[in-house]
């Protein structure tokens, strides 16, 4: 399942909700296999909640009763991906995963990053225009 993160594809809201669910389904995949040491419990449970978070964030966003909400609801989702991003590279430091399993989910993280930012960015400047 990891290997589809691999797929590159354009801006589309579908495609948004496909991958930040496909994220989650990936996020709570990697939880179950962690070891059952306290440390990577611990920081799995986490990155469990901040990764899986951020496709409900989305799915806020896409209700999101005026664009100034919207802005907000899609900054808190990249907030969540820059959250999720730092307890992969925790959980990568000592070996407790494997580091291409971490590398794909990081490198999904940065492309989630570029994507919600490239509409908020829009988002923003749609703003200025109405306004």
């Amino acid at each position: 399942m990891i290997d589809e993160l691999n797929d590159a594809s354009a801006i589309d809201p579908r495609d948004l909700l496909r991958r930040t669910k496909r994220f989650a389904l990936n996020i709570i995949s990697l939880y179950t296999d962690l070891p059952k040491s306290t440390v990577a419990q611990v920081l799995g449970r986490q990155l469990l909640r901040s990764g899986t978070s951020v496709g409900a964030q989305y799915r806020e966003a896409r209700r999101a009763k005026s664009v100034a909400d919207f802005i907000s609801k899609m900054e808190g989702a990249l907030q969540e991906l820059e959250e999720t991003g730092y307890w992969l590279e925790l959980l990568g430091e000592p070996k407790t995963v494997t580091q291409t399993e971490i590398q794909v989910l990081r490198n999904e993280v940065e492309e989630l990053i570029s994507m919600l930012v490239a509409s908020v960015r829009t988002a923003k400047r749609r703003k200025r225009v109405a306004v």
